[in-house]
């Protein structure tokens, strides 16, 4: 790996590199293993998930009805042993019933009047965001606060949110009535897009067979708050190439119609691109993976691996692409095509030159 600098924390007293790989590890088996004690397959949207966490990211979940989503994710809350707090979006909610409101309260003591701050739902450390696209745009946007600046402000006065904070959305693709669409704004927020999918016939088997007989599934905690916080901050710490931090802007910066270096597929299917959380999404993410798969070095595998849950919901597509039913994972898997992992091939290429200098 090129202009590879070695794992060493900035932090005294913080774990060693091979004692935070190890501690990652650890962890990661133990929340697989109680998570499957209730949730059967979706290996993969579960790695998604613990990838964001570690990240410190937020994560947006689309699926049809019956998938399991909510369940995964209060499941998950009752593994790591953090607060949990699951707000149904419906078309009636207001803003103030998630972030909390002042109210006017009689002190007894002294006989005045004086406000208090009840705390709304958003005050708990993995908040589910249940069919978020229920909801009108006024009360998605009582999020972006709190996702963004981690804190509440009501008022005059800032709230700060509990630390670790974790926001996980689910939404319907398949129902329109009654449905308000997150605005591009909001979905970047999510470090990820995740779909989920329909199992696998033998998944599905044994859903059928656990769900119609006696439920007997009990998930006991993995980790505490202050542990996830450390990890997050070692995930930080991971070392990574100049070579993939370019390979990562490459592959960014290519979604963004009108640019130097755009291929022409990009141009005539992509009517906006992703703008630069998208980059420090990608890297983040591949360090969190290259920690959870035991290394202590970002590889271009896990920028590749992340690069559509990362992408998907940042690009805008054409009319001409939705009208060929042109997806923006179709879009994504070109780039990554056209894309070269070797040093000397990207940085030789002229048309990859050429995004480099602008």
């Amino acid at each position: 790996m090129h202009d590879q600098e070695p794992f060493q924390s900035s932090h005294p007293g913080s774990l060693t590199p091979q004692a935070a790989i190890e501690k990652l590890g650890s962890a990661r088996q133990r929340i697989v293993e109680q998570l499957s004690r209730v949730i059967v397959g979706q290996r993969d949207v579960i790695d998604e998930l613990l990838i964001s966490l570690f990240s410190r990211g937020h994560c947006l979940l689309e699926g049809v009805p019956g998938l399991a989503k909510t369940l995964m994710i209060s499941t998950l809350a009752r593994t790591l042993n953090l607060s949990f707090s699951r707000i149904q979006f419906t078309p009636d909610l207001m803003p103030a019933d998630i972030t909390g409101t002042e109210i006017l309260e009689e002190n007894r003591s002294t006989g005045g009047r004086e406000h208090r701050f009840v705390e709304g739902a958003l005050f708990a450390n993995i908040v589910l965001a249940d069919e978020i696209n229920r909801t009108p745009p006024k009360t998605q946007a009582a999020l972006l606060e709190a996702m963004q600046e981690r804190q509440v402000t009501v008022g005059r006065t800032r709230h700060p949110l509990a630390d670790p904070f974790f926001v996980l959305a689910t939404q319907n693709p398949i129902e329109q009535e009654g449905t308000y669409p997150l605005p591009e704004a909001q979905q970047d927020r999510f470090m990820f897009k995740v779909f989920v999918r329909y199992p696998s016939f033998d998944d599905e088997f044994e859903v059928a067979r656990r769900t119609t007989a006696r439920l007997d599934a009990s998930v006991e905690p993995v980790l505490r708050g202050e542990e996830i916080v450390e990890l997050q901050q070692i995930v930080r710490e991971v070392p990574i190439s100049d070579h993939l931090i370019r390979y990562t802007l490459s592959l960014v910066r290519q979604t963004r119609v009108g640019g130097p270096g755009v291929p022409p597929f990009v141009a005539e299917h992509v009517a906006w691109g992703a703008g630069p959380r998208a980059v420090q999404f990608l890297i983040l993410g591949a360090k969190a993976r290259a920690l959870l798969e035991g290394r202590t070095h970002v590889t271009c595998d896990d920028v590749k691996t992340l690069a559509r849950p990362v992408l998907r919901h940042r690009l805008v597509l054409s009319f001409a692409a939705e009208s060929e039913g042109i997806t923006a994972d179709a879009v994504i898997g070109r780039i990554l095509e056209a894309t070269p992992t070797q040093q000397d091939e990207l940085t030789g290429d002229a048309r990859f030159q050429a995004i480099f200098a602008s």
